[in-house]
């Protein structure tokens, strides 16, 4: 998320973080910048300031402080317009994984609801079959010489109370067989009546699902034009950027991430918080679930190789590397796309909301050293170290940082 009236200040990079120090040791083209962009200088998008209006604006120190407010302002406006587009896309996609969870639930629900109709129904003939039995029995005894007669016909009266007690008694079985095979028997219609409108409920999620699947697709394809266009014109202005301050253009691209992000920490941290006591206790493992993959990202695998190699800008070891892997599988698995549709938080860091993981780049719904650079000066920002972060992560139940 671009900080709104944010503006560079010209103070110590150390203030910012070991970010700033020794960015340089990042590849060029990791960063997405060649060095050969400050020599043959790209052509400007409309809007923006041009190369003749930047190299102009370092006649006086006035003209190049201000040049550098401008090329901040449009560096602000491109990265807010990267972060609406990717977040509507991220919105999108929660909303088909919930969907989609909806619909399986649904099936589930109707499948189990069938399965206790027709066991309902098996009842239900066995006791049917069992009050008819009983029936048939008695009306064959009463025809035999007068059952019921020769039951009563007694002139002792301590064992006629008792014949009339064993007759109340087969009658009371007799009603409790029938009233149990009656309600065998409405259970039974009862559960198919609900088990067709749990199939019904099922098909219609089913389409709200394919539905929101198709949105998720079409906000996906349109971020991904949005930040493909934008992120040209980003690579432009930090390139403008170290020209104006004879910096290079990964110097200035870390020191903006880091101011950017050191201004989102408390926020994130905050959001995270509330996020991990509001979810619902099946969304613990949400976050690993993960978008459709669009391509042109990093497996887990390359992720941790990356991270690795960015986290020497910081001046981490292997100690802190071993805290940032076992940190970000608890988290993502190192998934790029990971997304939790309860919370929001997506990608491999789990930036909350996802749109601030734009404060490093445009493309950062679906590219994961841009998620990792916004992960790690968010970790050097809060908590100093990766192992301070785990240590609060840990510490936390549900966990978070």
């Amino acid at each position: 998320m671009a900080i709104a009236g944010w503006r560079r200040l010209r103070i110590p990079r150390g203030i910012v973080g070991a970010t700033l120090a020794a960015a340089v040791l990042l590849a060029p083209s990791a960063l997405g910048v060649s060095r050969a962009a400050a020599e043959t200088p790209p052509p400007t998008a409309p809007g923006y300031p041009t190369w003749a209006e930047v190299q102009a604006a370092r006649a006086s120190t006035e003209a190049t402080a201000a040049e550098v407010d401008r090329v901040d302002d449009a560096l602000t406006g491109a990265l807010d317009a990267a972060a609406v587009a990717s977040q509507k896309a991220v919105t999108a996609q929660a909303a088909a994984q919930k969907a989609r969870a909806a619909s399986e639930a649904a099936g589930q629900r109707a499948d189990t609801l069938s399965a206790q109709a027709a066991a309902a129904a098996t009842r239900s003939g066995r006791s049917t079959a069992a009050t008819a039995e009983l029936a048939r029995t008695l009306t064959a005894a009463e025809g035999q010489q007068g059952f019921t007669a020769q039951l009563l016909a007694s002139d002792d009266p301590d064992e006629l109370l008792a014949r009339l007690n064993a007759l109340s008694n087969l009658t009371d079985w007799w009603h409790d067989a029938a009233d149990a095979a009656q309600a065998d028997k409405e259970l039974a219609a009862s559960l198919r009546d609900r088990a067709r409108a749990a199939e019904a409920e099922r098909n219609r999620l089913a389409d709200e699902a394919e539905r929101s699947a198709d949105a998720a697709e079409t906000a996906a394809d349109e971020a991904n034009a949005v930040a493909a266009k934008l992120q040209k014109s980003i690579d432009t202005l930090y390139a403008q950027l170290a020209v104006l301050q004879d910096s290079t253009a990964e110097t200035e691209r870390q020191y903006d991430i880091g101011v950017r992000v050191a201004a989102q920490a408390s926020d994130q941290q905050r959001r995270r918080e509330k996020a991990a006591s509001d979810e619902p206790a099946t969304a613990a493992a949400a976050s690993v679930g993960t978008a459709e993959p669009l391509g042109g990202a990093l497996s887990p695998a390359q992720a941790r190789a990356y991270a690795r190699r960015a986290m020497l800008s910081y001046g981490w070891g292997d100690t802190q590397y071993s805290c940032l892997v076992k940190l970000w599988n608890m988290e993502s698995g190192w998934r790029w796309n990971a997304l939790n549709p309860y919370s929001g938080a997506y990608g491999i860091p789990q930036a909350l909301p996802a749109k601030k993981l734009a404060a490093a780049g445009a493309d950062w719904r679906t590219n994961a050293a841009t998620q990792i650079r916004w992960g790690l000066a968010y970790i050097s920002d809060r908590y100093d170290t990766p192992c301070g972060a785990w240590r609060h992560e840990m510490s936390h139940d549900p966990h978070w940082y």
